[in-house]
């Protein structure tokens, strides 16, 4: 390449931070901060994977960090390639957290040297602002009713609602019993990951009356949406999706496992219900046919996780001409950098259907990151600064260390070890 035509400022080091602002279970934070030869010039990306926080960071620093010295910064798309096919073993939520960090960092430096938000630099803004959806959960069904009642009153017209199986002490995002939580906290203070029972069948049967419950109460005065979270069988997803179709649901999410993809043919054949799919993979290309053969409605990758800001831009793309719609993962337990990252695709693609933004963080955030999404009347919206709009308080964060929290493991009450 000519040398004459490449005036991008060079990589000089690339550091990790991992955090814990909230001092939470699953609320680590993996920041990737590269730094380039010109003066004052750097940017920040989120490489956070909960789970494998430390594998993420030891990926960057010892295995990937070293092809990037030197390199031009705003080459992105080749240094994107360039990591990927780096090990030789790719791919993997691991590795591509990795990438996911790095190339949010390169976006967040290209945007800071044209002065531009990232949102400008993909096509400029298609929307001011975002619809958004936060999730509420319950022991019981009154209770979830209550929380539904409590975001409506604050503007929300989308909400994800997850309601306890009475005959279960856990269950995915919903209050434990006491006896439940205090074996949890048991096993913590041991080192050890928690045991939950789930049996999928009394879930199957349990979820339509939750559904029945709340369309009775609410009527049509707010759209609902549900997360499985994989948790049942593909002959209980093909059920299920049947009897939830006449409540009118904004979408159904994960209704299978990553491994049974080719079960989506049999439920789009046999249902109506909406479908949304995505947020376990970990690379552009896992799970395309469910968009490129039109088996769900939206997509819903998390962009620490994916490959950051240039496996979205593609991802969105190749949805946007069969029609299906953007909805990135958002929950909590990823950092401020990918809700701001989230926030710049979803205002420039045509093809966006909703953003998540559920993050119950308080003051300690702040300390740490100088911006969130902010939210008013259903949707999000972010400031427009250059690059990402989010810099990092390093001090701050290095108050807050990474703290020891392992996932459950799920097991049927055989004792079959179940997915999460």
């Amino acid at each position: 390449m000519n040398e004459s035509m490449n005036h991008s400022p060079l990589i000089t080091s690339v550091d990790v931070v991992v955090t814990n602002p909230m001092q939470a279970p699953l609320g680590n934070f993996v920041l990737v901060r590269i730094a380039t030869d010109q003066d004052g010039l750097y940017g920040w990306g989120d490489a956070t994977c909960s789970g494998s926080e430390l594998a993420v960071a030891a990926m960057i620093e010892e295995h990937l960090s070293p092809a990037l010295l030197g390199k031009p910064a705003g080459k992105i798309e080749h240094i994107w390639h360039t990591l990927y096919h780096l090990p030789y073993y790719r791919s993997g939520s691991v590795h591509l957290s990795a990438i996911s960090g790095i190339d949010m960092a390169l976006w967040d430096i290209k945007g800071k040297l044209a002065n531009l938000p990232v949102c400008e630099l993909l096509g400029g803004p298609v929307r001011d602002r975002m619809l958004t959806y936060r999730s509420v959960s319950g022991r019981t069904f009154d209770d979830v009713l209550e929380r539904v009642r409590e975001l409506q009153q604050v503007g929300h017209r989308v909400v994800k609602v997850q309601a306890a199986v009475p005959e279960l002490e856990s269950g995915y995002a919903v209050p434990s019993t006491s006896s439940q939580q205090t074996a949890t906290d048991k096993a913590f203070s041991l080192g050890v990951p928690p045991t939950e029972t789930w049996e999928p069948e009394l879930y199957t049967r349990m979820l339509p009356r939750l559904f029945d419950f709340l369309r009775n109460e609410l009527g049509d005065s707010v759209e609902l949406i549900h997360d499985v979270h994989e948790r049942i069988t593909p002959s209980q997803a093909l059920r299920l999706a049947n009897d939830l179709s006449p409540y009118n649901l904004f979408y159904l999410e994960d209704l299978l496992r990553p491994e049974h993809l080719d079960t989506f043919r049999l439920v789009r054949s046999q249902s109506s219900i909406p479908l949304a799919m995505g947020e376990v993979f970990c690379n552009p290309w896992e799970g395309q046919e469910l968009w490129l053969d039109h088996l769900i409605d939206y997509v819903r990758h998390d962009l620490a996780h994916v490959g950051g800001i240039t496996a979205g831009r593609k991802i969105a793309a190749t949805c946007e001409s069969r029609g299906i719609l953007t909805a990135w993962h958002g929950p909590g337990n990823i950092s401020p950098l990918t809700h701001m990252a989230n926030a710049h695709l979803s205002l420039s693609v045509p093809n966006f259907g909703i953003q998540e933004f559920d993050a119950n963080w308080d003051h300690r955030i702040e300390q740490v990151f100088t911006a969130v999404p902010l939210y008013d009347d259903g949707h999000v919206s972010v400031p427009l600064s250059p690059g990402l709009g989010c810099d990092i308080d390093i001090a701050a964060a290095q108050q807050f260390p990474y703290v020891r929290r392992m996932r459950p493991t799920i097991c049927r009450e055989d004792g079959t070890p179940w997915a999460y």
